[in-house]
């Protein structure tokens, strides 16, 4: 069973249903992915697929990465993701995964690098009140004491301070299938997913 694909995000909009309700959607492009290894527990201690999408020319890789498409005799992808699968069985080298393998109603994970945003304060950072904003208090976005005593007399680590924020990994999880359209590789999912338009988002099943 396909537990996974990997896909591009286009955008976001607003769909309605049978009843006029309006549901917050984001439009992702999943697939067409092509399997180009497969893992097995006799050679590799565990179940996986290797997935890859987006065709490109061989210039456009480096070598190393080249040579891996060339040995696996499969033609030249730009991402390449493995997924973990619980079972093997009509699994087979060079098969294409489509959004077809999910459906409405299901539940997914969205795992997505969020946007970078930079070095920022401890106010948009982590969200602290600041100080008040008129009356000559100095004191507005600061972000306080964050000093000690005599003893440890330094700064404690892990403090919340001001420094860069977003451009990480973030998972988004049960996030509602709402529709799929396979003759344009398109599947909606309810809701906001990490990441800019065109960035690459890996969708998996939260059940299989």
């Amino acid at each position: 069973m396909f537990t996974g694909i990997m896909g591009k995000k286009i955008g976001c909009t607003r769909i309605y249903n049978e009843s006029g309700e309006s549901i917050p959607v984001t439009v992702i492009q999943a697939g067409p992915c092509k399997i180009v290894n497969v893992r097995t527990p006799e050679k590799n201690g565990y179940r996986a697929v290797q997935l890859a999408f987006a065709s490109v020319p061989e210039a456009a890789l480096n070598k190393p990465k080249a040579g891996y498409y060339k040995k696996n005799g499969s033609e030249f992808y730009e991402h390449l993701k493995e997924f973990r699968v619980n079972d093997l069985k009509d699994i087979k080298v060079n098969d294409i995964v489509t959004v077809e393998a999910f459906k409405v109603g299901e539940l997914v994970d969205v795992v997505g690098t969020s946007k970078g945003k930079g070095f920022q304060g401890v106010v948009k950072r982590h969200g602290f009140k600041g100080g008040p904003g008129s009356h000559g208090s100095m004191f507005h976005r600061a972000p306080g004491s964050i000093g000690s005593n005599t003893y440890p007399g330094r700064v404690i680590k892990n403090k919340k301070l001001a420094g860069r924020m977003g451009h990480e990994r973030v998972t988004v999880k049960h996030l509602e299938v709402v529709k799929l359209i396979p003759e344009k590789n398109i599947i909606l999912l309810k809701g906001a997913v990490p990441g800019s338009v065109n960035s690459m988002l890996d969708i998996k099943k939260v059940y299989a």
